[in-house]
């Protein structure tokens, strides 16, 4: 009779699994994931359309949309979302790549345990295979400036995959324009880019507006509709008569007195008025609400208001005119107003919005976004976010790859010389990472309707002869210079997708063991077994 192993004590309805049941079922679970969002990689990507159970519909490739939407309950399945997320966060492209790179290494992991060696020796050389690749990386990029051909190509490459490649000539002009005039110096807030959706007409007629664009009305219909020369006051006080903060009650005996209060506050309102009118302001956005009396005199005197401005709105106006926001209506100057050329109201449909074009230098602009349904708009929304993380990406870093699966077949065949040098079990570890890397140029040409093995071998053979630029034309169906071909990417997407997603594999691998507990049950069967040695 053999000894048997200790039994665990566990609380009250906790279940785990062990060992090598453990690893395989997180591997399972980062393929599954892989698998599902892989058909959505390259120009010749599918959609997915997800369903909510409230019948909500969402129609896109895009990875990190699909995972967020998706109902995930697997622990390691959800810290393949979050790879997906950090893509999006740090660089905006690049999401399913990243998903795809983590699951490939987890698969191509599994074979290795199989052949029996320890999760240790292979995360041990992941870990050196990707430190090498960040090298190589940096080794294969190329340096430029702030060219608007290398830059329009940039976003070229980042819509192709996407439901606006169709017009990318003009989303392209549109993305370069704004970022590079709210660039400040190298740096680059892409919040400063306010985007705005309106239903109806096509999504050719997607706008940048060189100023803000609100979902507000003016206050009162007797107000201009269209202010020329706007010199515009930014209040973010309100413009009505304050309440007391605590409550209090005031006696009243008399007609007299009544009428006292109601000129008094008419008064005060009219001084608020006077103020801006000494000011020069022809146009008013106001944080909080305007009175019914002070909008009277404001149409009196045809200055253009609105109110319950948001804040963020509110800092955008002042970066986009130039004014300065004010808290003391008494102590607004002329020094203070921002100015645009244009301030007018409107109307879509039966949706007002307040445009403010010709601002001079903005650093806040707008872009509108059309197009005949919400999933269109919400679509197109998605593509122009990830063009111009591409943007802001590479006018930080100054470096771009060539696309295509140029760098990673190159990075693959670098990675395998480089595993000749390493001693022991580790160089299998290695190699089985350049093969992941080499994941994505065979799932470009299959999803393009190519032989993935034709083509592997090809750019292999390229790559090997010294053209380390050559990728899929996924267009003519030939392996050619990707950089010639205007297919590039900035470094900062293949950084950031292999070290997210070797260090995410890193972790899974190094799961032995998982525990579930809690008050409710696991609806896994496999969660309630105890296992042990007879």
């Amino acid at each position: 009779m053999t000894e048997k192993q200790p039994i665990y004590i566990l609380p009250e309805n906790a279940s785990r699994i062990l060992g090598r049941d453990a690893q395989r079922n997180n591997i399972l679970a980062a393929r599954i994931i892989a698998d599902t969002i892989k058909t959505t990689l390259g120009p010749k990507g599918m959609d997915k359309m997800l369903v909510s159970s409230t019948g909500d519909i969402t129609v896109t490739n895009d990875g990190v949309t699909i995972l967020e939407e998706m109902e995930i309950e697997h622990p390691a399945a959800k810290m393949m979302v979050e790879i997906a997320k950090t893509q999006d966060k740090e660089v905006g492209d690049g999401t399913t790549s990243a998903v795809m790179i983590a699951g490939k290494l987890l698969e191509n992991a599994e074979k290795l345990l199989d052949s029996k060696i320890h999760p240790t020796v292979i995360t041990k050389g992941y870990r050196l295979a990707a430190e090498k690749s960040q090298e190589l990386i940096n080794s294969l990029a190329i340096n430029i400036n702030e060219d608007n051909k290398i830059l329009t190509e940039l976003v070229y490459t980042s819509l192709a995959s996407k439901n606006a490649s169709s017009k990318k000539e003009k989303f392209a002009s549109i993305l370069v324009k704004a970022v590079k005039q709210i660039s400040d110096n190298g740096k680059i807030d892409l919040n400063n880019i306010k985007i705005e959706k309106v239903r109806g007409e096509g999504i050719e007629d997607t706008e940048l507006i060189e100023g803000i664009v609100l979902d507000k009305e003016k206050v009162s219909m007797d107000m201009p509709s269209k202010i020329t020369d706007a010199k515009i006051a930014l209040i973010e006080s309100a413009l009505e008569i304050k309440g007391p903060e605590t409550e209090a009650k005031i006696s009243i005996s008399t007609p007299e007195q009544l009428q006292s209060f109601i000129n008094q506050e008419e008064k005060t309102l009219k001084e608020m008025v006077s103020k801006i009118i000494e000011s020069g302001a022809n146009v008013i956005f106001c944080q909080k609400g305007i009175d019914e009396i002070a909008q009277y005199y404001l149409s009196k005197y045809k200055i253009y208001a609105c109110r319950r401005i948001s804040k963020s709105d509110m800092e955008k106006l002042a970066m986009a005119t130039g004014g300065k926001i004010i808290s003391k209506i008494a102590e607004l100057s002329q020094e203070h107003l921002g100015h645009a050329e244009i301030v007018e109201e409107v109307k879509n449909n039966e949706t007002s919005y307040t445009y403010i074009r010709g601002c001079r230098n903005p650093k806040a602009m707008t872009i509108l976004i059309r197009g005949g349904t919400e999933h269109v708009i919400s679509e197109i929304e998605r593509a122009l976010k990830d063009g111009m993380g591409v943007l802001s990406s590479v006018l930080k870093d100054k470096k771009i790859l060539p696309g295509a699966g140029a760098i990673e077949v190159e990075l693959a065949r670098k990675l395998r010389e480089y595993a000749t040098s390493i001693g022991g079990r580790e160089q299998l570890a290695i190699e089985e990472f350049a093969s992941a890397l080499e994941f994505i140029p065979i799932t470009l040409a299959e999803n393009a309707g190519f032989d993935p093995i034709d083509t592997i071998t090809e750019l292999r053979a390229r790559h090997g002869r010294g053209e380390s630029n050559a990728g899929i034309n996924l267009i003519s169906g030939k392996i050619e210079d990707s950089i010639l071909a205007g297919v590039i990417e900035p470094i900062k997407i293949k950084q950031q997708a292999i070290n997210s997603a070797s260090e995410v594999a890193v972790m899974i691998l190094r799961i032995d063991d998982v525990i579930s507990s809690g008050k409710g049950r696991a609806n896994s069967p496999r969660m309630n077994e105890m296992s042990g040695m007879e």
